[in-house]
């Protein structure tokens, strides 16, 4: 949550909308009278009937091999066998384009991801056709939401724009996950891990299976801790999932609630180069000199945070050929981060000198308040030929930003709880599209996607000024799918996307929305022992807003509009079934990531790389199963050298690397007591790597983010 705090109106006292409560309680009693009435309408089941109405859910922005996408699936299988308390970019790792980070350099806690060299505020994630990305700083931040990988059914990566979804535009990628599908019978798990800093996962699952044929309730606690690999990096992280599933002959009803509360104490400065060369794992968050001059750490230098998930979908068969899906949320997140300040300027705290005395150490908290809520739609046609899909969503953002400081050395005036800077903003992003796929001959099919956005965001504080600016985007999408023959198919499309500013976008000024064209052309080969997808890709930007390698001074990663950049690459992947035992799955991304005519702060730099975007990114998986149910997985992954600013600056420069992991699992069927027992070993960069995987400048020195090197995971997994 470390982006979401921005934000200081200085000397106000802003009071909270009281029609935001208002909102709140009328929501939660509209979902109630329109949820317990859905079941008293709903048809009953025929249990032999019963398709996988769970796919409903998604259908509106999931894509098959019959849409002329790019994209890559990952099923529960294939996420179990890593699933050890690592977050779900680090088990995304290993998909094409990818590349992943950690904070703590042990993949749990703050981790980000990128694709085709966009950062995680560009790629658009979804849950069950839900936009998840906070609405005001566009971030993904999965430590809100630990172990959620465990209720993953599956996940959508589509790469480039994309189709059309909810939420903020895609520019480097779109994610979309499916929580868990109902079950028939009753079940339930019992999941510990344990590893390298003290590194733990437990997790209890449970499922009543259908009742009455009808009726399921599921569910999951989980608990992770680690003290990470770099100092005082720790996690202590807490997560639930709830839902209550119905399923009739045409119904699926699905109430969810999850969520989720961190602790992480912060690492998120980096180190420069002579303190990565003699101390790695060094952490400077929290660290303060005394008034005697020892130097110290301030123990409780955390970010705090608490978020909970609230949908309701109802997903309905009307006939063969429609179907529909309805679905509202609500998302509540509460939270704030803490921070030791020496010698402060009293003024920038609204605290008067104290005689001759203007400066303090003080301790802050910087609080967020957040409320999202909304609605999204869609309606299905399918015949033999024709596939449409028309839907849309709107969707509203409240936060409170504010400031409190806790202790100071001269506290002045100030009392107990008085606020240092309250702010407030609102957003509300609306959206409507109609996308379909014709079937114009036996082996041609055209794709079309219009989409109409409407984005309106309003904010005050000292830092992004008054904001008050309404963005109408028009989305256009088109492709064809021409299948060769069985085995072989081509694919070209082209999409158009646009998107506004977040909000520290704004603080830099004179910001503005950016334009992407994004072409993509396919080739893929399908057959019994080998599956290959390959394409080229083209991405024209005007004014993109790309990452300057800079940081504020809490860490939010500042962007800037150059006006005029491309990203063109190729990427491959494959499977390969070399026999029974052993399969290769390689990919490997050629790419060319250019700013044209650049310049910065009137100086002229021509055409250049765009920051953190290596030219070359490849991943293999080689799995052996040697007996049933064993596998040995060797997962290898090779990030390319790239810059961590715009202007190729050579000590920006950040070293390319390759890791090794190793992958162990063992499924046992005992004949009674359980179903299955799952012994699980995962080890790390097997060769212990010394890599940087992350960066920044300050100014013109770079700091870095060192990732572990050797280290295990080992978890047991008892089904029933």
């Amino acid at each position: 949550m470390k982006t979401l705090f921005k934000g200081t109106f200085k000397g106000t006292k802003l009071q909270r909308r009281k029609g935001s409560k208002l909102i709140q309680k009328s929501s939660v009693l509209f979902l109630s009278s329109i949820f317990f009435p859905l079941f008293s309408f709903a048809q009953q089941q025929d249990s032999t009937k019963v398709n996988s109405l769970d796919e409903v859910l998604v259908s509106a922005v999931r894509v098959t091999s019959k849409t002329p996408v790019t994209f890559s699936n990952m099923d529960k299988k294939e996420i179990k066998y890593r699933n050890l308390g690592q977050d779900i970019p680090v088990l995304m790792n290993y998909l094409p384009s990818v590349v992943t980070t950690s904070d703590a350099g042990g993949g749990i806690g703050y981790t980000g991801i990128r694709v085709r060299g966009s950062d995680a505020t560009r790629v658009n994630v979804t849950i069950n056709g839900i936009p998840y990305n906070d609405a005001e700083s566009q971030g993904t931040f999965w430590v809100n939401m630990p172990d959620f990988a465990s209720s993953v059914e599956s996940l959508q990566l589509q790469r480039g724009v994309g189709t059309s979804t909810n939420g903020s535009g895609a520019f480097g990628a779109s994610l979309n996950m499916l929580t868990d599908s109902y079950a028939s019978k009753a079940n339930g798990e019992i999941s510990s891990s344990y590893g390298s800093f003290n590194s733990m996962k437990n997790t209890v699952k449970f499922s009543t299976g259908l009742l009455n044929d009808h009726f399921e309730v599921a569910g999951r606690l989980s608990a992770i801790k680690s003290d990470g690999y770099v100092d005082r990096a720790s996690s202590d992280l807490k997560s639930y999932f709830l839902q209550g599933t119905y399923v009739g002959k045409t119904t699926l009803i699905k109430a969810l609630v999850f969520g989720g509360t961190e602790k992480t104490y912060q690492s998120w400065n980096g180190i420069d180069a002579q303190t990565l060369n003699s101390d790695r794992t060094f952490n400077s968050a929290g660290m303060y000199t005394d008034e005697a001059g020892n130097v110290r750490f301030y123990d409780n230098e955390t970010d705090n945070y608490k978020q909970n998930h609230y949908q309701l979908h109802w997903s309905e068969s009307l006939s063969d050929k429609w179907s529909t899906n309805l679905a509202f949320h609500y998302t509540k997140g509460q939270g704030y981060y803490e921070n030791y300040k020496e010698d402060a300027e009293m003024s920038d705290y609204n605290l008067n000198p104290v005689g001759t005395i203007t400066t303090t150490d003080l301790v802050r908290q910087k609080w967020l308040d957040n409320d999202f809520y909304g609605t999204t739609f869609s309606v299905k046609y399918k015949e033999e030929k024709l596939d449409a899909i028309f839907g849309g969503g709107w969707n509203k953002y409240e936060g409170d930003h504010y400031g409190k400081v806790i202790w100071a050395r001269y506290a002045s005036q100030s009392e107990l709880g008085d606020h240092y800077y309250d702010d407030f903003s609102t957003k509300t992003d609306g959206n409507i599209f109609a996308k379909a796929n014709y079937q114009l001959t036996e082996k041609l099919s055209f794709y079309g996607d219009l989409q109409y956005r409407r984005v309106h965001y309003k904010a005050n504080s000292y830092e992004t000024g008054i904001v008050d600016d309404t963005f109408d985007f028009f989305n256009p999408k088109a492709g064809l799918n021409f299948e060769i023959n069985q085995k072989n198919t081509l694919y070209f499309s082209y999409a158009r996307a646009n998107r506004e500013p977040n909000r520290t976008d704004y603080e830099g000024g004179n910001v503005k929305p950016e334009k992407l064209n994004d072409f993509e052309f396919g080739w893929r080969f399908n057959s019994e022992k080998f599956q290959l997808n390959s394409n080229l890709y083209y991405m024209g930007y005007k004014d993109q807003l790309i990452l300057t390698g800079r940081l504020d001074d809490v860490g939010n990663p500042i962007r800037a509009n150059t006006e005029k950049s491309y990203r063109l690459g190729f990427e491959f992947d494959a499977t390969i079934l070399l026999s029974e035992k052993f399969t290769l799955r390689p990919n490997f991304t050629l790419s060319s990531n250019k700013n044209v005519d650049l310049a910065v702060e009137g100086q002229y730099y021509g055409t250049t790389k765009i920051a953190y975007s290596p030219e070359v990114i490849a991943g293999n998986i080689i799995v052996y199963k040697p007996i049933d149910r064993l596998y040995i997985s060797l997962l290898q992954k090779y990030v390319g050298e790239q810059y961590m600013n715009n202007i190729e600056l050579p000590s920006a420069k950040l070293a390319d690397y390759f890791v090794n992991d190793l992958n162990i699992s063992y499924e046992i069927q005992p004949k009674s007591v359980f179903k299955s027992i799952t012994i699980t070993g995962l080890v790390n960069n097997i060769l212990d790597k010394k890599y940087v995987s992350n960066g920044a400048m300050w100014d013109i020195y770079p700091y870095y983010y060192p990732q572990a090197g050797i280290n295990f995971l080992a978890g047991l997994s008892l089904k029933f």
